[in-house]
């Protein structure tokens, strides 16, 4: 018994001094690069599917119906494009209700960067039309309210007669990288 003590006392003692030896192991490091290759991307999000104008005497005697700031189109757009990028709209309806020539827009939103807005109203048409732009990033959303204005109101009757009569056209919105 007493050997084995003495063997279990040893066997211990013999494991630490190899641990302890003179015998330096080196440090070593490397490195390794992560590369993001990040693309220019943008993102629309048209926050009004449908508005509905209902003019009244008002309008008719003005001859216009107008959606004007938070009664009319919200979009948020956001890009990670250092260059920016612009808003467009569109209305490629195969055969539109309301007139192109009457179905006007513009936007009030101020541009970003050096950017700039279509800040009259201007006659929508079949091909993208820039609405909005800016010159930066815009990492967080941004948000473009689209006024719309219909006119010529006199030339839209009403088909059932002494009820309503839905003209209905769609607007197609469009973020281009700049």
């Amino acid at each position: 018994m007493q050997r084995s003590r003495v063997l279990a006392l040893l066997v211990p003692a013999i494991v630490l001094a190899l641990g302890t030896s003179g015998a330096a192991i080196a440090a070593t490091s490397g490195t390794s690069d992560v590369i993001l290759q990040a693309d220019a991307t943008v993102q629309i999000e048209v926050l009004d599917a449908s508005i509905t104008l209902s003019p009244d005497q008002a309008n008719y005697e003005a001859g216009q119906v107008d959606a004007l700031g938070a009664s009319g189109i919200d979009v948020r757009i956001r890009t990670n494009s250092s260059t920016g990028a612009i808003l467009q709209v569109r209305c490629a309806d195969g055969s539109p209700e309301i007139a192109l020539a009457d179905l006007l827009f513009r936007t009030q939103t101020a541009a970003g960067g050096s950017g700039s807005t279509q800040g009259t109203f201007t006659a929508i048409t079949a091909s993208d039309q820039n609405l909005w732009s800016t010159t930066t990033t815009s990492p967080t959303y941004s948000t473009i309210q689209t006024d719309i204005r219909v006119q010529n109101l006199w030339d839209y009757s009403d088909a059932g007669g002494g009820g309503t009569t839905a003209y209905t056209n769609t607007l197609t919105y469009t973020i281009v990288v700049q």
